[in-house]
């Protein structure tokens, strides 16, 4: 009887420790749920201008405590930048940071814009290369990065009339992942979660939708393949490769991006990209992620200073290479 009630008492303490940890998890989502709607709802309130100049302190405030991401940022310029000068490379990054906290009021502040209000901030270059490819019937895929506004870009394509489906991560707090998805889909965009994406982008594309995809972060093998990014190496997704050669979607790049002389941004649709067909599907795999790599690399050549340095985008090396970071 001793040894039996013994092991029942251990199990019990043991459950009762998960069910506390369990319920720990729960507030402190629910904390930082709250704590996300009190600063969206607070900067969100505030006149444009004034938001904007909040997000870019937050931004510097950012800059100064979370040393780690300096420094990866720093790493990151060093490689893709060895040209320039350490000064140079700073003055990148603070601009990074201070176009992430543009990014954030612009979140707080984009479920209350009208199609009117928004249109006189961000205009449209090249919206007929997506009118276009979105003509064929064959669905569009959006080639874009974490370069500019994002957020805004899909956002502000919906507000106007041109709803899409985005692939994106699962949020690791659900209460917050709800929060963030139901502002993105205020205006009919949808939401492909990243865990399920092959059988929802064939579906759109099936249905000749259009679906934006974020196509500039580390992978690992075998979901990513290595392609020249800034000359070195990098883990590159290849499902949207596979997924255009498969559907013969039209692929095209599309990007707001802030545009310091008009003070205005520019959602910047390119030209529809050639997708490599040449029979050998492993090497067409490839060649068109290293093509579309190439593409966004090309953007952010233009606009350093918006582009998520602090992304260990060179994490994953090939077999036998050291550690970057």
């Amino acid at each position: 009887m001793g040894r039996p009630f013994a092991l029942r008492t251990l199990k019990r303490l043991g459950d009762d420790r998960q069910n506390s940890e369990a319920v720990h998890v729960r507030f402190e989502q629910r904390l930082e749920y709250w704590g996300l709607r009190a600063l969206v709802g607070g900067i969100g309130c505030l006149p444009r201008p004034v938001a904007r100049a909040v997000g870019a302190g937050l931004g510097t405030v950012v800059w100064a405590l979370l040393g780690r991401l300096r420094r990866v940022g720093l790493r990151n310029l060093e490689m893709a930048f060895p040209e320039k000068t350490e000064a140079e490379r700073e003055v990148i990054l603070r601009g990074v940071y201070r176009s992430l906290g543009w990014q954030l009021a612009e979140f707080c502040k984009m479920s209350r814009y009208t199609a009117a209000e928004a249109s006189k901030f961000i205009r449209y270059e090249g919206l007929e290369n997506y009118l276009a490819a979105k003509v064929k019937g064959k669905g569009v895929f959006v080639l874009t990065g974490h370069l500019g506004a994002w957020e805004l870009s899909s956002f502000y394509h919906s507000l106007v009339g041109y709803p899409m489906s985005m692939v994106i991560r699962r949020l690791d707090n659900p209460l917050v992942d709800e929060f963030v998805n139901g502002i993105r889909s205020l205006h009919g965009n949808t939401v492909i979660p990243k865990d399920d994406f092959a059988r929802g982008l064939l579906t759109a594309m099936h249905r000749g939708e259009t679906v934006g995809i974020l196509m500039d972060t580390n992978m690992t093998p075998p979901q990513g393949v290595f392609v020249p990014y800034f000359g070195v190496e990098a883990c590159t997704a290849s499902g949207l490769a596979r997924v255009a050669m498969k559907s013969g979607a039209a692929v095209l790049p599309g990007f707001l991006i802030w545009e310091e002389s008009e003070k205005k941004y520019v959602l910047r649709f390119g030209r529809e990209l050639d997708v490599v067909m040449s029979g050998d599907a492993a090497a067409d795999v490839v060649a068109n992620t290293a093509l579309f790599t190439r593409t966004i690399e090309g953007y952010v050549r233009r606009y350093p200073e918006q582009w998520l340095w602090v992304h260990r985008r060179w994490k994953t090396r090939p077999e036998g290479e050291g550690r970057l970071y």
